[in-house]
């Protein structure tokens, strides 16, 4: 499997992933959520480590054969998803970033 593919699959996973947070209401602090808690904290996880590898493929294989525009776009995408994922974790803790 070419290298490029994961980078691919890794952000078109994490923004199915955030769809489904977003729907569960995992942004709204002191609403009802369609998911437990628990559930979304670990969907959340799921998705910040699924794409923190996108990135990190991303970034070993610009770094390998150079620069390539859209593999630049979908690693910053990826980066740019796995920080989403992990202060929406953080905020979903009971006591975090309150």
């Amino acid at each position: 499997m070419h290298r490029f593919s994961f980078p691919w699959a890794a952000l078109l996973l994490g923004m199915v992933v955030a769809t489904v947070l977003l729907q569960a209401g995992a942004l709204d602090p002191g609403g009802e959520h369609a998911l437990p808690l628990l559930t979304l904290l670990i969907v959340a996880e799921f998705g910040f480590f699924v794409t923190l590898i996108g990135a990190v493929l991303g970034v070993r294989t610009l770094l390998g054969q150079g620069l390539a525009p859209a593999l630049l776009a979908i690693t910053f995408g990826c980066g740019v998803l796995s920080l989403g994922f992990l202060y929406l974790g953080f905020t979903l803790w009971p006591g975090g970033f309150s």
